[in-house]
């Protein structure tokens, strides 16, 4: 309807039930058309227009606070966590209070009933007012369940147990709470990271300015230990940047003239003037922050799963517990107040805290793990895609191998030419082409420190090399289907190289062949690692993808150990081949650089891309973003995703389990309102507990 969107943050939501009952009431304002919380990042998008004291209102039921902009708070202590439970604390001395005046005056005594009701009021409140709000508004949540449950421990009298519930149901928030925190600090770590002022050169003089005010194209100043503000190219000067918060690289990488700068990285020791080439609302670090962000809002298919059988759950326990109430009371003449005790216990077992937090927690955690080591992940769904899959696609160039040709072997076959001579001379000739087999014979040459001779009559043919004179000496090099007629040693030789997966030219003098350059795409040291680590892990197919011939393919495969290759494909190709690799195999990832891979990372059920920090491609296209270009994530990746299937499924295991434990006592008629709120409990805490062991999931070579 063309209206426009805002963002905010909101601070104290406790619950994934809380977020969605602070969204409902925001979607109550008037002049809001639609609203969405993005619980693990506490964020809320509204479409239409609501002020802050607006949606501060819709979050009263949770003493909610909405900022528009995010607010670096410093890590909570234990003690602040108690300080904002207060309300616990207190009720948790009047019920001591309560206790003892129970064994002195009597369970009846005003005193004693006065002391349990105060400790309800005061540690309940707040789940009062939401469950009434609830129950006027036919929403059957854990909270409108709490209420039923303490409301009818009190009519028939069993306030001690009363209070307890209240009181162990907010100490299960706070935990929920506190892990939500924990959860969610992988986000802050990120916002914290870029500073907020910087330093620029602007008409002569070097003045500090907001870093929203960097305009593209200012000087910004970088001095040693400061943290750049800002992505650029650096103007002036050069040192070494700890690129850790944007790549999870170990070591710091050099960086000079006009090398990429990320913001947030640190400038461990040079003075550095660094030209802004980004906005900081465009910056890498900004782009990494939104879509964490939106990671953590995109549910997994276990989350999903959940999220729809607790709707279902919910209403379900209400149903049974009612029908504990009341069927052996006026069916088989049991005591009516006995059995209305027991659908009690039933509404506190059933409540579903443990179910909703068993997933979202852990999703939220391993997005977070995986931000810090420099694996950018999308969303639960394609984390817990990646668990699932045993057959993974990788492409060739600039993913296995380094993504440029380099000289790797060569022959002189004249007698008369040094190696110094005959670089001299291709690097010569090669300076003339824009080729990237041009561009490696050049950078070889420079191992030799030549100097270039001028190149006449220099002259192009296409597809297969380049010809020229020198000092009145005609020259010739090129790929061999440039020469006429080669001897027979040559062509042998040529073959096998070929068969060896090299790209062979030859060079000649006056028709004569004086020497040859073997030239490949190297692989990368680490890729023979992380293959084996692939394997190792269980990865069942791997398959090499390639624009290169049979013979290269083949040669590249074996080096690093990748099972299958397929050669001589066009990127359309290969968005061909991961579809019928899908068909052959199932489920597939694909592994590419992000930028002629986009059609086949877009079809695969994972794509992973080479992020190689800064390329908008890989963000953009990707599923998963390896940050650093590092290969050596992968693995890591693979192995966070399989340990967070795990925990998930032990997690709902332990939510379920525990319920359906309590649930039996109702039979003989054991099941009491303790046992219920200690095993409502014990479940919330165990899944909170197992969930964030993730994290302190580090990399491992």
């Amino acid at each position: 309807m063309g209206e426009k969107e805002q963002s905010f943050y909101v601070q104290g939501m406790s619950c994934a039930n809380c977020a969605k009952t602070f969204e409902n009431n925001v979607k109550e304002i008037p002049t809001v058309e639609n609203a969405n919380v993005n619980f693990g990042a506490s964020k809320i998008t509204v479409t239409g227009s609501a002020s802050i004291d607006e949606l501060e209102r819709a979050g009263s039921f949770e003493n909610l606070k909405v900022t528009q902009e995010y607010e670096q708070n410093s890590s909570k202590s234990f003690w602040d966590y108690v300080k904002e439970n207060g309300n616990v604390v207190g009720s948790l001395v009047l019920l001591a209070l309560g206790i003892t005046l129970f064994y002195q005056l009597g369970e009846e005594h005003p005193i004693t009933i006065g002391g349990f009701v105060a400790s309800i009021v005061v540690g309940g409140y707040r789940l009062f007012i939401a469950g009434f709000q609830n129950l006027v508004k036919l929403r059957f949540d854990m909270k409108t369940l709490m209420t039923i449950a303490v409301i009818g421990a009190a009519l028939i009298g069993e306030w001690i147990e009363g209070a307890a519930v209240v009181i162990l149901f907010a100490i299960s928030e706070a935990l929920e709470s506190y892990s939500m925190d924990q959860a969610r600090n992988s986000i802050k770590s990120l916002m914290g990271i870029a500073p907020k002022t910087a330093n620029v050169i602007r008409n002569g003089n070097d003045q500090e300015i907001n870093v929203d005010d960097i305009q593209i194209d200012d000087i910004v100043v970088v001095r040693p230990g400061e943290k750049i503000p800002v992505d650029g190219v650096v103007s002036k000067g050069e040192s070494s940047i700890n690129q850790a918060a944007i790549t999870g690289e170990s070591l710091p990488v050099f960086k000079g003239l006009e090398d990429e700068v990320f913001a947030g990285t640190l400038n461990e020791e040079g003075y550095l003037e660094v030209r802004a080439t980004k906005l900081v609302k465009d910056t890498t670090l900004a782009k990494i922050i939104h879509l964490v962000e939106e990671a953590q809002n995109e549910k997994a298919p276990a989350q999903q799963f959940v999220d729809r059988f607790a709707a279902y759950y919910t209403p379900l326990i209400m149903l049974i517990a009612l029908g504990v109430a009341t069927i052996p009371p006026l069916f088989f003449g049991a005591g009516f107040e006995n059995w209305l005790y027991q659908g009690l216990a039933v509404l506190v077992v059933g409540c579903p805290c443990a179910l909703v937090v068993s997933t979202p927690v852990a999703i939220v955690t391993a997005i977070g793990s995986a931000a810090r080591n420099g694996v950018l992940v999308k969303g639960g769904a394609y984390l817990e895609a990646l668990g699932h899959i045993d057959a993974i696609a990788f492409d060739k160039t600039g993913t296995i191998t380094q993504g440029k040709p380099e000289v790797q072997s060569y022959k002189i076959l004249s007698n008369n030419m040094s190696v110094e001579e005959f670089f001299t001379i291709a690097s010569s000739l090669e300076r003339q082409s824009q080729h990237p087999l041009a561009q490696a014979v050049i950078h070889y040459a420079e191992l030799f420190d030549v100097n270039p001779y001028n190149v006449d009559d220099f002259h192009s043919v296409t597809g297969k090399g380049i010809m020229g004179t020198i000092e009145g000496i005609p020259y010739k090099i090129g790929s061999p289907g440039m020469f006429e007629s080669l001897s027979s040693s040559i062509e042998k030789e040529v073959e096998n190289l070929q068969d060896e997966g090299y790209t062979v030219i030859l060079m000649s003098q006056n028709d004569d062949i004086v020497g040859l350059i073997a030239i490949a795409d190297a692989v990368r040291d680490m890729s023979r690692n992380m293959v084996k680590d692939i394997h190792r892990l269980g990865m069942k197919h791997s398959i090499l993808l390639t624009g290169d011939n049979e013979n290269t393919a083949r040669t590249i495969a074996n080096q690093v150990g990748i099972k299958e290759y397929l050669a001589n494909l066009l990127p359309k190709d290969k968005q061909i081949q991961i579809k019928q690799l899908s068909g052959k195999y199932g489920k597939v990832v694909m592994v590419g650089d992000g930028v002629n891979d986009a059609p086949a990372l877009a079809t695969a059920d994972v794509g992973i891309a080479m992020g190689s920090a800064g390329t908008d491609t890989a963000l953009e296209t990707a599923d998963i973003a390896l940050m650093g270009d590092d290969l050596s994530k992968l693995p890591f990746t693979v192995r966070l995703s399989r340990r967070t299937l795990n925990i998930i499924k032990q997690n709902i295991g332990f939510a379920l389990g525990l319920k359906i434990l309590a649930l039996l006592l109702v039979i003989p008629g054991w099941l009491t309102l303790w046992i219920a709120i200690l095993a409502d409990m014990g479940a919330t805490l165990l899944v909170t507990l197992n969930a964030l062991r993730l994290i302190k999931n580090k990399e491992t070579n």
